[in-house]
């Protein structure tokens, strides 16, 4: 999609199916089954496909999948992983490679996120990138305690960390692109702006991982604090209809880019579905 001078295109990295249950919490089954599709397992799609951007002078990438032969078997199994990632394909279509890409943008760092940051080595896939994360984010993928241990894997650390670039509150990576810490889903999870042109997109990564999780109070059983999950969406998503954003996605099956309608705030106005 264009985006202004802007260009922004979803790369495949790759397709898990986790239980549905867990992506939609307290959520009655069914109640979220009405508004995302479920497998005979209770299992949904989830797509974990990065965000390009390319700006004409720089190219960035928000999360980097789940990588290319990081799941063991078992891991596989358990996430059902369909198929991993794919994006050098797709960077070459668009005649590009993984040395074009100059910053790499995390949302947060649980596995389905960044997974795709290193290869089996522990070297940096992206590795000419600057590498940026929110600090706490990146103190607690350091540090996992017994919960966050589980998504929090040591094997995706490497020497990516040679080009780390850590921020606190918010930053502007460039102009136009900005990255801000809203917490929720993971302590230091963070969101992202793009605007070009007076046209604007936004990126809410895992508080607002499908359409389907659109009322701030359907939030995942991931959430490490739900209830900040739910605050941000509550004041976050409002503004960003009213103010003509295209809602990004890295996880819904169906739709990469949304735009909500200003009325009734909860029905889709336009999208742009995956191919």
């Amino acid at each position: 999609m264009k985006l202004g001078d802007f260009s922004v295109h979803y790369l495949n990295g790759g397709i898990t199916n986790i239980d549905g249950g867990a992506m939609f919490g307290v959520v009655p089954r069914a109640l979220w089954t009405r508004k995302y599709e479920v497998n005979d397992k209770n299992q949904i799609p989830l797509p974990t496909h990065p965000i390009l951007i390319q700006t004409g002078d720089k190219n960035v990438i928000i999360d980097t999948g789940i990588g290319f032969g990081k799941l063991t078997d078992k891991e596989r199994r358990n996430f059902g992983a369909e198929y991993e990632s794919h994006i050098n394909d797709d960077l070459e279509a668009l005649d590009m490679t993984i040395k074009d890409i100059d910053y790499v943008l995390m949302t947060h760092m649980h596995f389905d996120h960044a997974a795709g940051l290193t290869d089996n080595k522990g070297h940096a896939v992206f590795e000419n990138a600057i590498h940026i994360i929110q600090q706490d984010e990146w103190h607690e993928f350091q540090s996992p305690n017994l919960r966050s241990k589980s998504t929090y894997w040591a094997k995706n650390n490497g020497d990516f960390q040679q080009k780390l670039l850590l921020f606190d509150e918010a930053m502007e990576v460039l102009p136009g692109i900005h990255i801000m810490h809203t917490g929720g889903h993971s302590f230091g999870h963070s969101i992202i702006t793009i605007e070009s042109k007076g046209e604007k997109a936004i990126h809410m990564g895992d508080i607002f991982p499908t359409i389907a999780h659109r009322n701030p109070l359907w939030v995942t059983a991931y959430d490490d604090y739900p209830m900040q999950s739910i605050r941000e969406k509550e004041r976050l998503i409002p503004n960003y209809i009213l103010n003509d954003y295209w809602f990004l996605y890295y996880h819904d099956v169906n739709c990469f880019a949304v735009k909500f309608d200003k009325q009734s705030m909860t029905e889709i106005e336009t999208f742009i579905s995956r191919n």
